[in-house]
Formats: C-alpha cells, structure tokens, sequence
C-alpha cells in the first residue's frame, strides 16, 4: 500500500514502512509528519494481520530529519488540517510509534540524521547497515532534538554521552554507534536488510499478546519505581494466564512441539 512519501508493505505479519523521498535522504516532509506517519501508524495499530513493523529508508539515506525546505510549505499545508492537527506537538507521530503496541525494528540502511536519529531511538531494535552514519545535526541549526531524542536518548546511553552528541552533532560510524549502544547489531550492508527481515520474522510468530505487554512494561519501567512495575507485571501476566496464547504456550512445551499464536 501507498502513503504519500511512504511505502507501506505487509507480508507473514511483517509490516515494512519505507520512507521514501531518496533524492532528500528521505527527510520527513511537513506532510509526512502531520498527515501521513500519524495515519499510517493507527492503520498498524488496527491491523490484527500485522505482528511487526520494520522501519527503513529508500535509497542511500535511513532519514535526514525534518526536511527544513519544506518548512515554507507549512503556512500552505496548515489550511488543510484539522484543529487536532493543527494542535498536536511538534513530532507527535512520535507518541503514535512509542504507543504502538507491536515490537518495532529500525533497519537504517544510511544516514540518519537529526529527526532521523529520534525515528530510530522510538524503535525497539536498532539493525544498522555498516554504511549507517548518526548524527543529532539540530545543534548546527540552532535547534534542540526532538521527536522525543532528548526523553529518549539519556535512558539508552546516559547523560554524558547523550549531552556530548546534542552538544557537538557529531556524525558516528555504525561501528560507532554499535559501541556506545546506539544501535544493537551492524551488518554488512549486502546482508543487513535481509538479518533485519529473519529477525522481524521470528517476532512475527511470538505471542502478539504478550509482546504489546512487553513494550508497556519496559516503557512503564522507565518511569515507575520498583514497586509500582512489579504491580504492573502482576496486571500484566494476570491478563495474560486468561489467554489463549498462554495456553497454546504451555501445551507446545508439554507437547514437544513450536507453539502457533494466534494473538487471543
């Protein structure tokens, strides 16, 4: 299926989202931001079919960022939104992928870049091709990080590290990156894609149930204390023994077989 700028693809409850602008290095567009990411991500949302969703970038390029050309458009784009829209934080697309109860793989094939950086930290794993490069390019635009890096980004690396990439907008190597802990696995780029789709596909035959409570209990961990995560566990797993999944778990195990979730 076709979104404006994006490609949305679904195949063995894989859903791939290519963003697809190559000649900008794939920067998200005004429209794309405001319109297309936030419809698109409910449609995932909704979508029963779809297990996982992998995020890549057409061309050389993963995502450049906001597209700061497109930025004279804006007063043109804002007659056709609606006041929800035109309300809406700056970046809220990013709320809609934090909030996606589905695992979420960044396959970032190329440069990423300011925005592009934050795209891959809402992400649940990170699998860089080893052309990849990461820059926090805002400082040199006068800017802060947003779409939720600076939330983000001092949870996945520490203050230090994260202030010293804000500060400078240094550009790293996937090598880099891998070091530091900003992306979990770098492959060579002939290889990569192909890691990042046998990787989606394992996630695609997991309990569906238990994985959209995995990604609430780790995003709830990051603000809870011990004690209140371990009455969300306990909410969470009481829900989960009432499940189908669960049983169909237990009986695979008994049974010496591979379990076959069907996400009731």
């Amino acid at each position: 299926m076709e979104f404006k700028e994006i490609i949305l693809e679904k195949s063995e409850g894989i859903a791939t989202m290519t963003l697809n602008r190559p000649d900008k290095l794939n920067a998200i567009s005004a429209e794309m931001g405001l319109v297309w990411l936030p419809r698109l991500l409910r449609q995932i949302q909704e979508d029963d079919e779809v297990r996982v969703l992998v995020i890549t970038g057409a061309g050389r390029g993963f995502c450049a960022g906001g597209d700061v050309n497109a930025l004279a458009s804006l007063s043109d784009l804002s007659l056709s939104l609606t006041r929800q829209q035109r309300l809406q934080a700056l970046g809220a697309f990013a709320r809609d992928l934090y909030d996606l109860e589905k695992p979420v793989i960044a396959a970032v094939n190329g440069v990423a870049a300011g925005g592009g950086v934050s795209l891959a930290l809402l992400s649940d794993i990170r699998i860089a091709s080893e052309n990849a490069r990461f820059g926090l390019s805002f400082i040199s635009r006068g800017l802060i990080p947003d779409c939720g890096a600076t939330f983000l980004l001092p949870r996945l690396l520490g203050t230090g590290k994260s202030f010293q990439l804000m500060y400078t907008g240094d550009l790293i190597d996937a090598s880099e990156a891998e070091r530091i802990g900003l992306v979990d696995m770098v492959f060579p780029h002939d290889r990569f894609m192909d890691e990042a789709m046998q990787l989606a596909g394992r996630l695609a035959k997991a309990p569906p149930l238990a994985m959209a409570q995995i990604r609430r209990a780790v995003h709830s961990g990051l603000l809870n204390d011990l004690e209140q995560q371990l009455y969300f566990e306990t909410y969470a797993q009481s829900f989960l023994f009432g499940t189908k999944d669960f049983v169909e778990g237990i009986n695979a195990f008994l049974q010496k077989r591979e379990p076959e979730f069907g996400g009731e």
